[in-house]
């Protein structure tokens, strides 16, 4: 145990622990011999890929494992009193009020039969005794802590009528409700925009200051870990492999793996170029060799490692699980670094794949008893872009700026209100479902929720081939059952799991098996809706090259969704910003991310939690962010703002800001901006 670990008492002590999922005589360990300890007013972070054991850790501590799942061995300690041994009826009284947990998918958390209030009030009756209206106080402060616009009205909302993003920050309030000693966070900001990640992260942030409380939190994104932790802990294949302290991992990552997962971030700097991925895949449960769980992907990889298991060695104040490290023999490190140049992308000189002028998406809301149109929520309101050929357009903003509404839109998966969308010959807001059936082949949307998008009666298998058949693309079983089988391992899954449930898979191989049911039909164009958002960063990468290289390969276009601005960096050409139903800034990748002329895209970078290596201690402690603090959150579509609508969380806001909507100004032929000042520029 080193210095760090000493600080503070443990809240949360995991020694030894195993957990086993099965029949007896047919049992498989997700984890296998964890221990670590959670310190009051402290952080730890546990990174790794999907089906490293993580979130099955983190339910273990909370005794909510799955059916036929049990604690095999070791033991979880919460404030002195071993969970592992307690009744069910003395454990419900730990959950939500000394041990609380944000699970990594809302949408399947949530009840879908109860409003959003009364779920919060669920907490807040069990745990502290809250009813009639303060209860309902309570829980509009909570939804206003978490940064959700019109918190009075959607108390009263049902969880489908949430974006992905608003329903886990509901999933945070509920998590806070009950004032937990320790809270885990299971990928809690999974979901969310830059800006509500950054305020999400601050009120974690400023909670734990507060209240002493210990976090475990479970992420892929190395940016909030070095926001976040105090120490990280790096997990594959049910254990530890390195432990540490957030500023010895950052300046110096020891284990071969640790170092996968850093050169697997995408910058603009590998722009053109293949990013750095893990061959195959964690090794599945009951599979596992008498070795190092890593030897079958590690560059450094020796005979000692396929023969024995390595210990934990202590190095300075880290500790790797790793054959290099062990003083009684330390074999040669051997760096091994290969970036594959990408073949250029073939696109055509001219054209554009989609254009789309003037989209509009008004949702009337009704009340009263005759059910009256009262108002509309302006979803989209007058969008303008255009995908071109063999390109990809990133559509950035915050969560219910109408990104999602926008793409589905131009599929016909949502009536659009106004405006055109060519594609080809086509207005594709003018065609009836006889018309679309062709085009389905060529069109072609990756979803934000994988796992409601998947139909869980249905095996991955035949989930694949239902787009084949219904759209004839492959008529021969034979031929369609050996293009499944390539497109698993295309995205990073073994062909072996093509018979089982979308159930049985972890939140970024659902992703993973979304992504191949679109690329099945071989579409001209995708509508990317946050394709990675659920992706450790190996497997972000995986995918990143998967598209550059379809893209390379068949000319494919993008319209790509995402708040990942990092992602837009490596993988898009052109971007275009939505705020509030309007796009605010366009203009090609160099233009808008080197030079953000509208506060508002100023603003979305400022929030980007940065991996620096000597810089990550810092802004982790300190909370700095080039740019200044955010200021507010989005108002509601359905009574927007006078003026520009951003104009009441703009810094260099003006008396015609308050009162007029600017006009678009051209900067450049490619460059459009609609803000009353486009001249001014960063000062920070």
């Amino acid at each position: 145990m080193n210095r760090l670990e000493k600080q503070g008492p443990a809240l949360l002590k995991v020694e030894q622990l195993q957990v086993e999922l099965g029949p007896h005589g047919k049992t498989v360990r997700p984890v296998d011999g964890i221990g670590f300890e959670v310190p009051a007013g402290q952080t730890l972070a546990l990174v790794g890929e999907s089906g490293c054991g993580k979130s099955m850790t983190a339910l273990a501590c909370m005794r909510l494992l799955p059916a036929g799942g049990r604690i095999a061995g070791g033991s979880v300690t919460l404030g002195g009193e071993a969970l592992q041994d307690l009744p069910e009826t003395r454990m419900r009284d730990i959950r939500g009020n000394h041990l609380a947990m944000i699970f990594q998918e809302p949408a399947t958390s949530l009840n879908p039969v109860m409003t959003v209030g009364d779920q919060i009030g669920e907490v807040l009756v069990r745990h502290r005794g809250l009813r009639g209206q303060p209860a309902w106080d309570e829980a509009e402060r909570l939804l206003t802590a978490v940064g959700i616009p019109d918190p009075l009205r959607r108390l009263s909302e049902y969880p489908f009528q949430l974006s992905g993003g608003m329903k886990q920050r509901v999933m945070i309030a509920i998590a806070l409700a009950g004032d937990p000693k320790v809270l885990i966070a299971d990928e809690p900001t999974t979901a969310l925009d830059v800006t509500i990640q950054a305020q999400v992260l601050d009120l974690l942030a400023k909670l734990q200051a507060s209240r002493g409380m210990g976090m475990l939190l479970i992420t892929h994104d190395l940016g909030v870990v070095a926001r976040m932790a105090h120490r990280v802990g790096v997990m594959y294949a049910g254990e530890l492999v390195e432990t540490g302290g957030r500023e010895d991992f950052f300046s110096a990552p020891l284990h071969p793996y640790s170092r996968k997962l850093f050169a697997a971030l995408p910058t603009s700097a590998q722009r053109g170029r293949a990013l750095e991925t893990l061959t195959g895949q964690v090794p599945r449960l009951g599979t596992l060799s008498a070795g190092c769980r890593f030897a079958e992907r590690c560059p450094q990889v020796h005979e000692l490692c396929r023969s024995t298991a390595p210990a934990m060695h202590q190095v300075g104040h880290q500790t790797v699980r790793c054959h290099l490290y062990d003083p009684a023999g330390r074999m040669g490190w051997v760096v091994s670094s290969h970036h594959a140049e990408l073949p250029p992308v073939r696109q055509s000189s001219e054209g554009k794949a989609l254009d789309v002028q003037t989209l509009q998406v008004h949702f009337p809301v009704r009340k009263g008893l005759f059910r009256r149109v009262v108002g509309y929520v302006k979803a989209v309101d007058g969008v303008s872009l255009h995908v071109p050929v063999g390109q990809t357009l990133a559509l950035v903003g915050e969560s219910g700026c109408g990104k999602t509404t926008a793409g589905k839109a131009l599929l016909n998966l949502v009536p659009a209100s106004g405006g055109s969308a060519r594609y080809g010959e086509h207005d594709l807001l003018t065609l009836s479902p006889r018309q679309w059936q062709p085009l389905r082949r060529e069109l072609q949307m990756i979803f934000q929720d994988p796992f409601s998008s998947l139909n869980p009666r249905m095996r991955i298998g035949e989930i694949l081939e239902e787009g084949m058949v219904s759209l004839a693309v492959e008529a021969d079983a034979a031929v369609r059952a050996d293009k499944v089988d390539a497109l698993l391992r295309r995205v990073g899954l073994d062909p072996t799991m093509r018979n089982r449930f979308p159930h049985e898979f972890s939140g970024g191989q659902r992703q993973r098996i979304a992504i191949a049911r679109a690329l099945a039909v071989s579409p001209k164009l995708i509508v990317c809706d946050e394709p990675t958002s659920a992706l450790d960063v190996s497997v972000q990468a995986q995918i990143l090259n998967l598209l550059r290289d379809l893209q390379a390969e068949y000319g494919l276009s993008y319209l790509f969704i995402t708040h990942n601005l990092a992602v837009v960096d490596y993988l898009a050409h052109h971007v275009a910003v939505m705020y509030l139903g309007r796009i605010v800034e366009r203009g090609s990748v160099e233009e808008v991310l080197r030079d953000p002329r509208h506060p508002y895209t100023r603003m979305l970078l400022a929030a980007v939690p940065r991996v620096e290596t000597a810089g990550a201690s810092r802004l982790a402690t300190t909370g700095e962010r080039p740019g200044g603090e955010m200021r507010g959150d989005m108002p509601s579509p359905l009574n927007p703002p006078s003026g520009c609508h951003f104009h009441p969380r703009c810094s260099e806001a003006a008396e015609v800001c308050r009162t007029h909507y600017p006009e678009e100004t051209r900067l450049s032929p490619t460059r459009v901006v609609r803000c009353h000042f486009p001249g001014l520029k960063n000062q920070a």
